[in-house]
């Protein structure tokens, strides 16, 4: 099940409710709409109490740093303001 979000109505989430948590369970969300304006999201549950996964996080880190060209002196974007 990949990360996408679906749309239902909430007349679909309410008569497939079972269905919607199983595929929740397993990493999919959904937003929930009422006569077609977005009103609820349901998404996979995650424990704050859960490690984080250092190894995924450092490659989210090093892909960040290809795109990004010469030195980034963090200190001097703190001290002007910019947020990041």
């Amino acid at each position: 099940m990949s990360g996408k979000i679906s749309e239902v109505s909430a007349f679909e989430a309410k008569t497939h409710l079972s269905k919607l948590l199983r595929d929740t369970e397993l990493g999919k969300s959904f937003v929930i709409c009422r006569r077609g304006k977005a009103v609820a999201r349901l998404v996979p549950f995650k424990d704050k109490g859960a490690s984080p996964d250092f190894a995924k996080l450092s490659a989210s880190f090093r892909e960040v740093r290809k795109n990004v060209s010469g030195k980034v002196k963090v200190r001097e974007l703190v001290k002007s303001g910019r947020r990041f």
